[in-house]
């Protein structure tokens, strides 16, 4: 469906998404724009896709027209939605290649004695392979947003038509919130786990909860007293990986062998979410996995050894499974690949993404924080994080909660009250009715203020009588 990825997105009515192909699409996927902003990668009715993103591109925005509420435009928004969260616009990201993400006898022989490698040896290795990640022209360093871009220049075309002054929708965050932040900690070795009750004493300190993503096989010991005191003091457990050799997902038939006994773990450990070793995945095979969410796919991938990225700063559903992209920098290649230990960057990334209010979610490793200048940044992070919280209300929260809430969002829907509009659905007493208007050429937002529980009870006997 044409319009899927805009409701999808803002919740609203199908009636304020109405749109239609201009013309029969091309045959050949390539890259063209929309907007000045958004590089788009997909089928065109109009103009020429190019093969690489760093061709001259010719804008679809110019071949768009509206007729009243209907936007005809020269692509299909899902479908090109779709490839970029998908990572389909990436070539051959599995296949052969040069350096550590490739499947190669090189690759193959760093994870056999990666565990033993001193962290020094093995940032000169990433840094020789990663060689060359400024000049990547997309998706955009440091944060890429071009989904929210593509669908805001959706709205704002619908707007300019002047069929309607505002469009309401549900609001991306519960009570308001302007924009959310999680904090993932993946345990990679038997040091890292042992520093994890002083690390979840740090994030204490903020009033920040955090998650653990646990290995389960052959890195260390993990007992049900270790998980239990992680949960016991309001964190989280999950999944990391299976033994975090680097294989997962090397070959389909021992994937599927492996996400078995992940699935086992999930159980055991009684996780809802998951997050591959290295970042390393492969969309079309993750309906083998069993989990709530996942949080593997990043939102730029210059400083991974699988390039990439999924180019949104929302959450996302993959078929079940719910995507919680890291859309910052890891702290590893923050401290040993781009040698910094301020926390510029990580500002920077938050500006760009609490810009389009979308989930600053993060990954610190208990392993690589232990040293002082380490552990002061992550420090200056959360106290960051937390000023967030106070003066701009960004909703800091678990992993889980952000699972449960775009879970009951995505099953929420606008009433049409006649005097106004009314949210229908579990959970609406923590949703926000918000409209896009249009300020100039700027398409801005507008919350409603939140609605009695009087109101709600009223409202809820008038959706029954509608429904």
């Amino acid at each position: 469906m044409i319009n899927e990825t805009l409701i999808e997105r803002y919740r609203c009515p199908d009636r304020f998404a109405e749109f239609t192909l201009s013309g029969e699409l091309s045959r050949r996927e390539g890259y063209f724009r929309f907007g000045n902003e958004s590089i788009c990668y997909g089928r065109s009715a109009s103009g020429s896709p190019a093969r690489l993103a760093t061709e001259d591109l010719y804008d679809a925005a110019a071949h768009s027209t509206t007729d009243g509420l209907t936007l005809r435009l020269p692509f299909e928004p899902s479908q090109v939605i779709d490839n970029l969260r998908r990572e389909r616009y990436v070539t051959d990201p599995h296949g052969s290649g040069r350096g550590l993400g490739a499947r190669s006898v090189a690759r193959s022989a760093y994870y056999l004695v990666r565990p033993i490698l001193p962290v020094r040896v093995r940032k000169h290795l990433q840094r020789f392979h990663l060689a060359g990640w400024e000049r990547i022209p997309f998706p955009t360093w440091p944060v890429d947003r071009t989904v929210e871009q593509i669908l805001e220049t959706q709205l704002t075309l619908i707007l300019q038509s002047g069929s309607v002054e505002s469009v309401p929708f549900i609001w991306f965050w519960p009570h308001g919130s302007s924009s959310c932040a999680i904090v993932t900690h993946d345990v990679e070795t038997a040091g890292g786990r042992d520093f994890c009750p002083e690390l979840m004493d740090i994030d204490d300190s903020e009033a920040i909860k955090s998650s653990f993503q646990i290995i389960p096989e052959s890195r260390y010991a993990v007992t049900p007293r270790f998980l239990g005191e992680i949960r016991d003091r309001g964190f989280e457990v999950n999944v990391h990986d299976l033994n975090h050799d680097g294989h997962l997902f090397r070959e389909r038939k021992e994937f599927r062998r492996r996400a078995g006994r992940i699935n086992r773990y999930r159980e055991d450990f009684g996780a809802r979410g998951f997050r591959a070793a290295v970042l390393y995945r492969n969309v079309d095979w993750y309906d083998a996995l069993d989990f709530a969410y996942d949080m593997t796919i990043p939102n730029v991938a210059h400083l991974d050894p699988q390039r990439g990225g999924c180019c949104t700063v929302m959450p996302y559903f993959i078929g079940d499974m719910l995507e919680l992209p890291l859309t910052t920098t890891q702290d590893y290649s923050l401290f040993h690949v781009l040698n910094e230990y301020s926390i510029e960057l990580w500002k920077r990334q938050i500006a760009l993404i609490t810009e389009k209010h979308g989930l600053v979610s993060f990954n610190v490793h208990p392993d690589y924080i232990r040293e002082k200048r380490a552990r002061q940044a992550y420090e200056s992070l959360l106290h960051h994080l937390a000023q967030l919280r106070r003066e701009r209300k960004v909703w800091t929260t678990l992993p889980g909660e952000v699972d449960r809430w775009w879970r009951e969002r995505s099953r929420m829907r606008l009433i049409d009250r006649g005097d106004g509009w009314a949210i229908d659905g579990p959970g609406r007493e923590r949703a926000r009715i918000a409209h896009a208007t249009l300020e100039g050429d700027r398409l801005v937002y507008h919350i409603e203020a939140a609605t009695s529980t009087r109101t709600l009870r009223r409202l809820e006997r008038s959706c029954r009588t509608v429904t």
